[in-house]
């Protein structure tokens, strides 16, 4: 699959991760513009652009958003998904003044400790009726 193919904004994210199950959900509700795609990194869509873009699938700790042609991680991804969300959640976007070591130190804090905070699903979060037609799996 050609990277043209994809929708523009591709959210690659842990199917079985609750923290990352809220994102996804948040990231919806606030992008009324639609801009976001979503996909879980367990997926034949979230495997392959996650080896496309050289991503170890099987230690994934970061949300993934593949735009432009390549793939942004940890905190860059974050807060360029944040810089689409409506109003005032773009406003977190600010936050990337703030030196990327010091943003990816505490998001990998974070990452590490998802599970044990948050808790883990033992499959794939399967998404509402209005959510699933924002999700998808297949190449």
């Amino acid at each position: 699959m050609e990277t043209s193919a994809l929708p523009d904004r591709v959210v690659i994210f842990d199917g079985v991760c609750n923290l990352c199950e809220f994102s996804v959900n948040f990231i919806y509700t606030r992008d009324s513009a639609g801009r976001f795609t979503f996909t879980p990194a367990q997926s034949p869509l979230g495997k392959h652009l996650l080896e496309k873009f050289g991503i170890d699938t099987a230690s994934l700790d970061t949300v993934v958003l593949v735009t432009r042609g390549r793939a942004l991680t940890r905190s860059t991804a974050a807060l360029d998904i944040a810089r689409e969300l409506d109003s005032p959640w773009n406003l977190l976007s600010l936050l990337g003044i703030v030196p990327t070591f010091l943003r990816d130190w505490i998001y990998d804090i974070i990452a590490a400790h998802r599970y044990q905070w948050f808790g883990r699903k033992e499959s794939c979060m399967l998404p509402g009726a209005d959510l699933k037609s924002r999700f998808r799996e297949e190449l």
